[in-house]
Parts: structure tokens; sequence; C-alpha cells
């Protein structure tokens, strides 16, 4: 049996457990998520370093999962465009059943190899692409017919799952494995599998942006300002980036959309919106190069 699906011999009258206690055994359990990602990290370094040149040659992000691992790679693809103003086309979930298994349960997609490779192959994956296949089991045939696909078209796979020798991260060029053990309630990988998985989307995603120029120091200076939240925060990062007031700021972000970026460049080297885009343009969006130009 599967590790991810193996009973818990911890907490094997959880349904008796006093509410506090009840609460205690799901919290104390997620803790053996970071511990996966932790041992993992060598791995996911490994992926980042061997992503990074594809993306950055004008590749894309696909995410490929069912269930709640594909829920968790849509997730993380959303979230890349307000956070590192990535494009859109260029980070895409795949989700065993479509758009609608967001938010209901198909049941019987993720079964389908055939529509894993299909929907890969939808997309014309080459071999800039880095496809990220998701699954817990790490059996799962929908995410392993996406492998198969993106393989034969020479795109990067990284496969993740959460049990030891699984099909996924073996099938894979780069495999994560995220042991992350029995859950509290049996079977529910929805807990810390899901928990473990989610932190290394976010810690590769992240780390992958940090080595294409869109963090400056440990400041979020890429940001896409689509809302009263995030343009105030625009503000702040480049009050903190160039010890300036905020009028200084806001005066400096008006003049070039509100890109903290240029903004920055702007008022450390006293230059205007065009010169500063110009520079960093030079350095391929470093700010950290741009300034010492």
């Amino acid at each position: 049996m599967l590790k991810t699906e193996t009973p818990s011999l911890q907490h094997t009258e959880l349904d008796l457990y006093a509410t506090a206690d009840l609460v205690n055994a799901f919290i104390d359990d997620q803790q053996q998520a970071v511990q996966a990602a932790r041992a993992a990290s060598g791995q996911i370094a490994a992926a980042v370093d061997a992503a990074v040149g594809r993306i950055a040659a004008g590749g894309r992000l696909i995410y490929a999962g069912a269930g709640t691992s594909g829920r968790l790679g849509v997730l993380d693809s959303v979230e890349l465009y307000p956070t590192f103003s990535w494009p859109k086309e260029r980070a895409i979930g795949l989700l065993a059943g479509g758009r609608g298994a967001m938010f209901e349960a198909v049941e019987g997609a993720e079964d389908s190899r055939e529509q894993g490779a299909a929907d890969i192959n939808a997309l014309n994956a080459g071999p800039n692409d880095v496809v990220l296949c998701i699954a817990a089991s790490g059996s799962t045939p929908y995410v392993l017919g996406a492998i198969e696909a993106a393989r034969k078209t020479g795109a990067l796979t990284i496969g993740l799952a959460n049990n030891v020798d699984a099909p996924v991260a073996a099938q894979a060029e780069l495999g994560i494995t995220l042991d992350t053990g029995a859950e509290v309630i049996s079977g529910s990988t929805r807990l810390k599998a899901g928990t473990a998985q989610k932190i290394v989307l976010n810690t590769f995603s992240s780390a992958l942006m940090v080595r294409l120029n869109k963090v400056y120091g440990n400041l979020m200076v890429d940001l896409k300002a689509t809302n009263a939240k995030l343009i105030r925060r625009t503000v702040n990062l480049t009050m903190l980036a160039c010890g300036v007031d905020e009028a200084s700021a806001r005066s400096a972000l008006q003049e070039c959309d509100f890109h903290v970026k240029a903004a920055i460049i702007m008022l450390r080297k006293k230059v205007n919106a065009t010169t500063a885009q110009s520079l960093l343009a030079a350095t391929n969006g470093s700010v950290r190069a741009a300034l010492e130009k």
C-alpha cells in the first residue's frame, strides 16, 4: 500500500478527540510537510537550475495534475502575473477534467493517460517549455500521459510525488519526492501531502523568478499594480529601496506606470523613465546591474 494511503497509527480514535486535541493533531501533522520539502531541497534546486535557461529563452511554465494536486498547480500559475508581472500565456495550468474541475470534482478524469497527453500536445509544447507534473500518489494516469507527451517534445519535465519510487518522479526528467507518509485522515492527500506540494511549487516558481531578475534584494519589484492595495505596495517598496518620502516615490512611479524597477533606477540614478527602462532592457531586467551601469 502507498504511504499516502496507509492508515495512520498515531490517531486511530480521531473521532473521539476533544476539539482542541483534534485541531492540534492536524496542525502538528503539517510539520512533516516542511520536513519533506526540506529533505527534497537539493532536488528542488536542481529543478530551478535546469529550468531557468529554458524559461529565459522564452519557454513556458506548464503545470499538469489532477484533483488537489492539479488545483495547486493552477493556483501557482495564476499567482505569477500579479506577483512578478509574468505573462499569463507563459504560465499554464492543466487540470484533469478541464476548467470546471477547479470548482467541482470530475470523477474519473484523472484515469485517462490519453487526455493528459492530448492536453500537452494541444499546447504545442517545445524544448524551451518546463512541465511540472504533480501527483500525490505518483501514479496518476493523466499526469503520466502528460509526462510522456512532454518528453517527446523535448520539454523539461519535473515530477512531484509524495511516495518514494513513484512513477511520476521516475519517468520525469527530474523527480522531486516529498515523503510525507500517512495522513491523519487516511488517504486524504489534501492534508500534509498537499501542503508539501504547495511549499515546493511556491519555492520553485519564486526561486525561478529571482533568477529571472524579478526581485531586487528581497523586494518584490516587478509586481503588477492591478488594484489599490498593490499600488500602495509599489509606493512602499519604492520608498524602502530608495530611502525617499512618499511624494517622491509616487511622482517617479506615475512617470513609469507604477513599475517599481524603473522607479528605483530613476530615483537612485536621477534619470527619467525612458532612460531607466533602457537601462533595465540592457541588463535583462536586473535592477542591481542597471544601478551599476
